[in-house]
């Protein structure tokens, strides 16, 4: 395990940066740079459809939430940013498949495996009176998708940023943004919130959709997912490369 702030890190890391933020200058140049896009795709349309079968898998493992592991401790770039606990079952690393969790959820798996360009994909548990500090995501050539699982009662209570907006999520239905645009989210009831989180790959014209995989590629291999992809093969030692 690379540990950030390293001098192996950085030796890694900085030079695809650079990459990265040059390409996504590209991005937001062909494309613009909105927070919030329609969610209103097919396979959006099918996860809300079914969202019960996955709430019913998530509230299996929520019986046992304590060994639900926590982010930080997956994940040391999340330590900084989370206030509170917040925890995640993790299906899906960069195209990694974690067999073993994707195993204890076999119908999420199924419905996840029907997403175009499906990269990362988890259960995202924020426990009460819990929130994330200001953050930027890695890479703009991926969005992030959210179905609401678990929402507070008073929705207003909970809720994520993107930018200048905020948005509250609501049982059985979706949010799709990007997550390089500065954002946070909090749970300030007395109740969890949980969201099914997917990053896809954003849709882009050729050649950009192109460049785009081999970005994505290049940030599968950075020490960011690989430390991730570590501590959970330390956790289940069962990950393959589906």
């Amino acid at each position: 395990m690379i540990r950030k702030g390293s001098l192996a890190y950085s030796v890694i890391s900085l030079p695809g940066l650079f990459l990265i933020r040059l390409f996504e200058r590209l991005i937001v140049a062909t494309t613009g740079n909105a927070t919030f896009f329609p969610a209103d795709a097919a396979w959006i349309r099918e996860l809300e459809a079914n969202w019960r079968v996955i709430r019913a898998e998530l509230d299996a493992l929520l019986d046992r939430e304590r060994e639900i592991p926590e982010f930080k401790d997956v994940s040391e770039e999340q330590a900084r940013i989370t206030r509170g606990v917040w925890r995640t079952h993790i299906l899906y690393v960069y195209g990694r498949r974690i067999a073993t969790n994707c195993g204890r959820c076999p119908d999420t798996d199924r419905l996840l495996r029907v997403i175009p360009g499906m990269k990362t994909a988890m259960f995202s548990i924020l426990a009460p009176a819990t929130s994330l500090a200001p953050h930027r995501g890695p890479f703009k050539g991926v969005l992030r998708y959210h179905l609401a699982l678990v929402v507070p009662s008073d929705p207003t209570s909970c809720a994520i940023r993107v930018g200048k907006e905020v948005r509250h999520w609501i049982e059985g239905q979706s949010l799709v943004f990007d997550d390089t645009h500065d954002h946070e989210a909090w749970n300030r009831s007395d109740r969890l919130r949980a969201v099914l989180f997917v990053d896809f790959v954003r849709p882009l014209p050729f050649p950009l959709g192109v460049l785009n995989r081999a970005m994505i590629a290049l940030l599968s291999a950075s020490p960011f997912i690989r430390n991730i992809t570590t501590q959970l093969d330390g956790r289940v030692n069962d990950i393959d490369g589906t």
